[in-house]
């Protein structure tokens, strides 16, 4: 079967929880070089094998092209297309708090360009807030092998600014101030979940605006 992948990208790698995650004998540093996505599979898979969270990246919609039907009961895909998602990567729920995100990498050193992110993405993130979600970005510079996380009111404020004819992108020096560093662990890979609790925590105090 042919199927074609959208900007050159190939499909999510499946992992076995008990094969895959490090062990407190590897070295913090072996999977240097992951990209995020992988760092972030293998994050979800130990929070959901240690009754943590239940947080999955979202199918890519298929658009099939050609199909063959060898029998009236069976049918064979001869060719078909990964379509770009209409929302974001990944979402779940943690703490009774439904979570919705998207990871994006960059090789830039300064800045993060807001082109990485689409309109329809930021929508979504939008209602996913006004309905009480807790949304973010995970934005990995990959170049410093930094990675963050962007609370989603932080982001919009940025993407409005650029659609009123400012920034093109966040400097990392703001990501660095309204963000939070997450950094590499044995397990998880990346502890997020520390930075979503501090954000349950504003939310709980009044102060959360949808971070």
């Amino acid at each position: 079967m042919t199927i074609h992948y959208p900007n050159g990208q190939h499909p999510m790698q499946s992992y076995h929880v008990n094969h895959d995650l490090p062990t407190p004998h590897q070295s913090i540093y072996a999977k240097r070089g992951m990209s995020l996505e992988d760092e972030i599979n293998h994050s979800n898979q130990y929070y959901l094998a240690n009754h943590i969270a239940v947080i999955h990246k979202k199918p890519t919609p298929i658009q099939l092209v050609k199909v063959d039907y060898p029998k009236r009961s069976a049918a064979v895909i001869r060719e078909a297309y990964f379509r770009r998602p209409s929302t974001t990567d990944y979402n779940g729920i943690y703490k009774g708090h439904y979570i919705d995100f998207d990871a994006k990498e960059t090789r830039n050193r300064r800045s993060f360009p807001l082109k990485n992110f689409h309109p329809h993405q930021i929508n979504h993130m939008r209602e996913c807030v006004n309905q009480g979600g807790i949304c973010f970005a995970f934005i990995k510079f990959t170049e410093l092998d930094l990675v963050y996380l962007l609370p989603a009111t932080v982001l919009f404020h940025y993407w409005d600014q650029q659609v009123q004819g400012g920034r093109k992108s966040i400097r990392l020096t703001d990501i660095q101030q309204a963000g939070f560093q997450i950094e590499y662990r044995l397990n998880p890979r990346l502890p997020y979940l520390e930075a979503v609790d501090q954000i349950i925590a504003a939310k709980h105090k009044g102060v959360y605006h949808g971070q």
